[in-house]
């Protein structure tokens, strides 16, 4: 069967983001900024993906899906596809330098400033950056510090050559300060420096107790993998497995060593030993500058035509009048949210107002991962506090926030609320939330199903669907889920909602199978589908054989795609295209033709292994026909 291998799908998906900053269409900073996004990308691809595709050769794996070689044979290819990024990377940022200072923008090294601007930078190093510096001596008699993959460090080389003596030093930039200083300057020209040329600046004032005729300093970074391994000691509680397996993370293998190609073989070959690693497909040379992350919060000096024009969100028309309460309006009528269009505050106002509502007796959500400073919690610890019951499930295991969560946990249950962590051995990955109201005789229940996270940060720039609901068939089912969260034994079944691990997969192929029965019938049969990542072989397979029977395939897939369009007998009829721009595209959309009486439906769910067999996740339909027309429009 054809597929695109999964890793180098990847790639090319992070190869678009860099072509972001090639697009004289965007602002010029945005266009620095996706630099950034890049190089966050490509760290969190080798931390993971490149971490597990490294395990598999120590497993003895032959064959990897989508690719003509085994594990070893596909990381050659990743490095070589990642060093032709780099050339095209080093490319757009020198072109990006050069517009800048057509701009009146210089990005200015340690040798280009004078007068005043020396001044200036040498007070910031004292205020500033010279308490936050440790620097290090290094010796082979003594064994290298442990090197945290999330820093930057200077290797610094001293030499003395009446002397003849080499001397190797090491410093970390400091992450107290931002990594940019914004240098004051007369007229209209705008001056800034990195604080990694400023520590280089000050090399003979850190180091001046030794004699030497000649120091310099060369970065480097390094990549670990991120896998966490939860030991089972059950003497333990989960919370104090998590603890250890993230100071664990610290201690992962090396998967990347990024550093500088000025670098003297000597100083390279130090660091290499001493890191216990060997030339191969994780040493990346690389510019003068790492951790590019950084330049996602790369200054815009104030100027409007630096950066997108500002799009406010514009309140949902259900919402609109700030008198009405929000819970009588969703009991009317089920609400479709878009962000970032329209504002996740109305989300946090629902809570809000379940909170203080004198009917409401209960809430449950779930949590995959929420802003490090969060309204939505405060907001369940305001229901807690107000008498309600408030039950939060928490996903220790969402990758890169479990100490996050970990924190958020505590201090929910330190304000009263009852924090469950989830289904062992599954990730609970749904979007989901129910208030429970009792009206007179009668029970209400509002239900909250979406495409993304409980994160007021992350909603202004993922594009994500919520579904506000009182249709009691939809409700019922969604309480159900949260039975299955606090009895892991219970397993109900559902009719309109499709839930994961249970009967996503099962679902999905009669909902294919019903466009190719309908296509063989000569009624109308094609499927819109809009994912993150679209890999499960078997769905793929199932697509294929749809295609192949004349059902018409659109897909909006913006990062990997294992599914290869186009191809005569087999894939004519799928079309895929990877939307890349100013928001990322987050929300999954699924329409189906159902012989004429389309079918819509919003998920949390991708169609990958883990997301149909492995976690927690849900798909609702959207039964309201304004809605759907909403949806159709946005597809």
């Amino acid at each position: 069967m054809e597929l695109f291998n999964r890793e180098l799908s990847w790639l090319s998906f992070n190869e678009r983001v860099l072509q972001e900053s090639l697009d004289p269409s965007n602002p010029l900073v945005e266009r620095m900024r996706f630099l950034g996004i890049y190089s966050n990308n490509m760290d969190e691809f080798f931390r993971v993906r490149v971490a597990s595709v490294r395990r598999l050769i120590a497993l003895g794996q032959k064959k990897i899906e989508g690719f003509n070689g085994g594990p070893s044979a596909l990381l050659k290819e990743i490095r070589k596809r990642v060093l032709e990024q780099q050339q095209l990377f080093e490319l757009s940022y020198q072109k990006l330098l050069v517009e800048l200072k057509e701009n009146n923008v210089i990005l200015a090294a340690e040798n280009d400033l004078h007068g005043e601007e020396k001044d200036y930078v040498n007070s910031h190093f004292r205020s500033y950056i010279r308490p936050a510096i440790v620097p290090i001596m290094l010796s082979t008699k003594r064994q290298l510090p442990q090197l945290l993959d999330k820093d930057i460090y200077l290797a610094v080389k001293m030499i003395s050559f009446n002397q003849n003596k080499i001397k190797y030093a090491m410093i970390a930039i400091p992450k107290s300060a931002s990594r940019f200083v914004v240098i004051p300057t007369k007229g209209n020209s705008k001056k800034l420096i990195l604080i990694d040329d400023i520590i280089r600046m000050h090399l003979p004032a850190i180091f001046n107790i030794f004699q030497f005729d000649e120091i310099k300093a060369y970065t480097f970074k390094i990549t670990r993998d991120a896998e966490l391994d939860v030991d089972d000691d059950i003497s333990k509680s989960f919370i104090e497995k998590m603890r250890d397996s993230i100071e664990m993370r610290k201690l992962g293998e090396t998967v990347r060593f990024v550093y500088d190609s000025s670098m003297p073989i000597d100083l390279l070959r130090y660091l290499m030993n001493s890191l216990k690693l060997e030339a191969g497909e994780n040493i990346i040379p690389g510019g003068r500058y790492h951790n590019f992350k950084d330049f996602m919060n790369f200054p815009d000096f104030g100027k409007k035509e630096f950066v997108f024009q500002e799009q406010k969100p514009i309140s949902h028309p259900a919402f609109a009048n700030d008198n009405s309460p929000l819970l009588k309006t969703i009991l009317r009528k089920d609400v479709l949210l878009c962000f970032p269009f329209q504002p996740f505050q109305h989300i946090i106002d629902v809570l809000r107002e379940a909170a203080i509502d004198p009917k409401v007796i209960s809430i449950k959500i779930n949590l995959y991962r929420v802003a490090s400073e969060s309204h939505i919690i405060n907001a369940l610890i305001s229901a807690a506090r107000n008498g309600k019951k408030v039950t939060v499930i928490i996903e220790l295991k969402a990758r890169f926030d479990e100490a996050n969560n970990i924190r958020w946990s505590n201090f929910l249950e330190e304000n009263g609320v009852q924090v469950l962590f989830g289904v062992p051995n599954l990730k609970v990955h749904s979007k989901l939330f129910i208030i429970k109201r009792k009206n007179g005789e009668k029970t209400e229940m509002i239900a909250h199903i979406g495409s993304g996270n409980f994160h007021e940060k992350t909603s202004r720039i993922y594009t994500d669907c919520s579904l506000l609901t009182a249709n009691p068939v939809i409700t019922k089912e969604v309480e159900k889920i949260f039975k299955i969260f606090k009895n892991n034994l219970d397993r109900s079944t559902f009719r309109e909602l499709i839930v994961s691990p249970f009967s996503t997969r099962r679902k999905l192929n009669v909902l294919i199978d019903t466009e190719i029965e309908n296509a063989a019938a000569g009624k109308p049969a094609y499927m819109y589908i809009k994912l993150n990542n679209l890999v499960d072989a078997p769905i793929i397979k199932k697509l294929y054989e749809a295609s192949q029977a004349g059902v018409k395939i659109e897909c909006i897939i913006r990062g990997i795609c294992g599914l290869v369009p186009g191809i005569k007998g087999l894939s004519e009829n799928i079309n895929v295209r990877s939307i890349v721009g100013r928001y990322l595209e987050h929300s999954r959309i699924l329409i189906f033709a159902n012989g004429g009486e389309e079918k819509y439906f919003i998920s949390s769910a991708d169609w990958m292994e883990r997301n149909i067999d492995k976690r927690i996740e849900v798909t609702t339909p959207i039964l309201d026909p304004d809605l759907q027309k909403d949806l159709k429009y946005i597809i």
